[in-house]
């Protein structure tokens, strides 16, 4: 049987060519039917240099054009390449190659489902909770800001799903984009990233338009490790990008009416069996 075409896309910004390299070695270690595109957006073209293996593609921008904006360079050439699956991946990830052939078997199995996140770790080995409801501003600004640990430990639990055994497969209405195992027509049928989010969000936004069409799955019987520094909460200037990021999904999706989060939300916490 042919092998299936898998690309992935890497967004790097002045990051450690240590951890760069650990990404790329996992992902190529799939195989020859693997292409890593990795996009620059640093200042200079320093990180050129880890990117010598045909199996990669580097584009250098010579100007940070953000997140999202950075992998649709990515995933338009991917549609070119006209690959089966994408992974998008995060600077600090790294995992062994083959989960990549069971999440190819996963998503043969299932046509239904079209975004796989594999359970996340933090390289002790302690479960990240990265699965979670779509957000409201109370998910996002109270739980972010509220000075009361208690209030603070009740909104994270349901928000993160923290009550639900992450050792369960699931169907999850926001995956993390540290590591998205997505099916390369879905991904181009929503158009990829909207390009309005410089940083923060655009993973949540992706998510809703892809559960539009197809399952989003979390899968915990492969794992992907990652070192989650949460920036914005130890830089000012991150914070910014987050809450101007907020104020645009919100626009976008609504403030305190939204429909389609209401539904989904409900329909998550009662399938995972939430108890207040």
């Amino acid at each position: 049987m042919k092998e299936s075409l898998i690309t992935g896309s890497l967004v790097v910004y002045h990051n450690s060519k240590e951890d760069i390299k650990k990404v790329i070695d996992s992902f190529l270690g799939y195989g020859s039917t693997s292409i890593l595109i990795i996009i620059d957006n640093s200042v200079n073209d320093s990180l050129k240099t880890l990117c010598r293996d045909p199996r990669v593609r580097y584009v250098f921008n010579n100007a940070n054009l953000g997140f999202g904006a950075a992998h649709n360079i990515a995933f338009k050439m991917a549609y070119q390449l006209n690959s089966e699956y994408h992974i998008l991946l995060n600077p600090d990830v790294y995992f062994e190659p083959s989960i990549i052939r069971d999440l190819i078997t996963k998503m043969e199995l299932d046509t239904s489902i079209g975004l796989l996140m594999p359970k996340i770790v933090y390289p002790n080995g302690e479960t990240q909770y990265l699965c979670k409801l779509i957000p409201s501003p109370k998910d996002l600004i109270l739980r972010r800001f509220i000075p009361f640990k208690k209030i603070k430990k009740k909104l994270q639990n349901r928000y993160e799903l923290q009550f639900f055994s992450y050792e369960e497969e699931a169907e999850i209405p926001v995956l993390s984009g540290c590591f998205m195992f997505i099916r390369t027509s879905v991904l181009k049928r929503v158009k990829g990233f909207d390009e309005r989010f410089f940083m923060y969000l655009e993973d949540v936004d992706l998510c809703r338009r892809i559960g539009r069409i197809s399952r989003l799955v979390y899968y915990p019987k492969v794992e992907t490790v990652h070192n989650y520094e949460k920036g914005s909460y130890k830089n000012r200037k991150l914070l910014l990008y987050h809450i101007k990021s907020a104020i645009k999904y919100f626009n976008k999706w609504g403030w305190v009416l939204d429909n389609e989060r209401t539904r989904i939300n409900k329909r998550t916490l009662n399938r995972l069996n939430y108890r207040k």
